[in-house]
């Protein structure tokens, strides 16, 4: 059997899994994925893997009493001995009490993230691509290291109900460090997209390249409160922190920063500039996603932080029962709005600050502030009158996003860019911060 069904050969697999069950209810997901990907250090290649997935996840449940069992054996008396075994382990199973049982079948909207270029990518155009980025880095006498990993595959669930989803897609993403020869200097990109004709390891690399040749013989500066400007790599793992924590329960428990004392939540209200504002929408063309969530709930565009007021927290099935609201998943994706300002306006509007482009090593310091700390890395620069006067040393950081979206100054053009903590994609804009906090220095490049 194929690894990647059609939504026909999914739906008849489900059917069949399903006519085995006993339970009073079952929940069948299926996964298909195929992954290739290339490595290379020192400007040669170190690595070349491949990877082929496909299983089965059955739960069964009798009244709240809940099993799960997984297989990656299709044949029928494989598919019935799964179906028996989680059956089994949920007769075993104490009763959840937060067990909500299967949804009836929905109405999804159509979403494509299924690319063909993606999904015909050869060993050879894996090669030849990052070919291109060796050739650029070895001229300059450069030291590369990258990876670069491309994924086709499929997900689909049906449930005892009679619902039934499916959603196929293709991603590919390409990050590449180049360091100079003394090991002063380092550059840093990251590009994904679903087609693979959008990405251009050459150009990618040229940014690298360009980054890693300017921070050469970096100066140190006081660390303080200083005027910056994150490139969306850098932004993406500090917002991404506000996304993770938009969970109603987590709020009304008062386990988060969206929480208030008495039991209350942020909902409503303005946390941040009036500039922000942040959206889901599985239907986005640059950053597509599935159409319904994990237990199958339809997804929808859906505004969570709309000019700085927090419009929407996600509310489980069990969650939104217990408070008698309508349920809200988790979002498949995320979209943050921006300006018109390109980087080089934004540098150019500058009279004192730093150009940040990587920040790592993100750590939590205090969960209801959101603060976080990590260091910035990878290409960090003065700014003084509109230009880049030199590259700087490396700072640690404290500072909380929600801080950060209150002392905004400018969003730049919003762009695709994948998280380096998460390793998410995101639509993220730079961003132009005064008062960000940068607490001691790193000898780190």
């Amino acid at each position: 059997m194929a690894v990647i069904l059609t939504e026909a050969e999914a739906k008849a697999l489900l059917q069949k899994v399903l006519s085995f069950s006993k339970a009073d209810e079952c929940e069948v997901n299926l996964l298909g994925e195929i992954r290739g990907n290339l490595r290379y250090a020192r400007n040669e290649v170190s690595t070349s893997g491949a990877m082929t997935n496909k299983d089965i996840s059955v739960q069964s449940s009798f009244g709240k009493k809940v099993g799960v069992a997984s297989i990656d054996e299709f044949d029928d008396a494989s598919l019935e001995k799964v179906v028996r075994r989680s059956e089994e382990l949920a007769r075993l199973a104490p009763e959840n009490p937060e067990h909500v049982g299967v949804i009836e079948p929905q109405q999804y909207i159509k979403s494509n993230g299924y690319f063909e270029s993606t999904a015909s990518i050869t060993p050879d155009k894996r090669a030849e691509a990052v070919a291109k980025s060796l050739e650029l880095s070895s001229k300059q006498g450069l030291a590369a290291a990258g990876f670069m990993e491309d994924r086709k595959g499929f997900t689909a669930m049906m449930n005892s109900k009679g619902l039934f989803a499916y959603y196929k897609n293709t991603n590919v993403n390409f990050s590449l460090t180049v360091r100079t020869d003394d090991g002063t200097g380092s550059g840093y990109v990251a590009k994904g997209y679903n087609d693979f004709n959008k990405l251009d390891t050459a150009a990618a690399t040229k940014i690298a390249v360009q980054k890693s040749l300017a921070s050469k013989g970096a100066k140190a500066l006081e660390p303080g409160k200083y005027t910056v400007i994150l490139e969306p790599t850098a932004a993406a793992v500090l917002v991404e922190s506000i996304f993770f924590g938009m969970d109603a329960r987590s709020a009304d428990e008062g386990r988060s920063f969206f929480s208030k004392p008495g039991g209350k939540t942020k909902l409503g209200e303005k946390i941040v500039d009036e500039r922000v504002t942040f959206y889901s929408d599985p239907t986005h063309p640059d950053l597509p996603a599935a159409a319904w969530s994990g237990d199958g709930q339809p997804q929808a565009k859906t505004l969570w932080i709309d000019k700085g007021v927090v419009k929407n927290l996600s509310y489980s099935r069990f969650w939104a029962q217990k408070k008698e609201v309508k349920p809200v998943p988790n979002p498949n994706n995320m979209i943050m709005e921006g300006g018109t300002a390109t980087l080089d306006e934004m540098i150019k509007s500058t009279k004192r600050g730093i150009l940040v482009t990587k920040l790592w090593y993100i750590r939590p310091v205090d969960p209801q502030t959101l603060l976080l700390t990590g260091l910035t890395r990878d290409g960090t620069f003065y700014i003084e009158d509109g230009k880049i006067k030199y590259p700087i040393k490396n700072f640690r950081f404290n500072e909380s996003p929600i801080i950060m979206l209150n002392n905004l100054e400018t969003l730049g053009i919003p762009e695709r860019v994948v998280s380096t903590e998460s390793d998410l994609n995101y639509i993220l804009p730079p961003m132009k911060i005064r008062e960000f906090t940068f607490s001691s220095l790193s000898d780190a490049v």
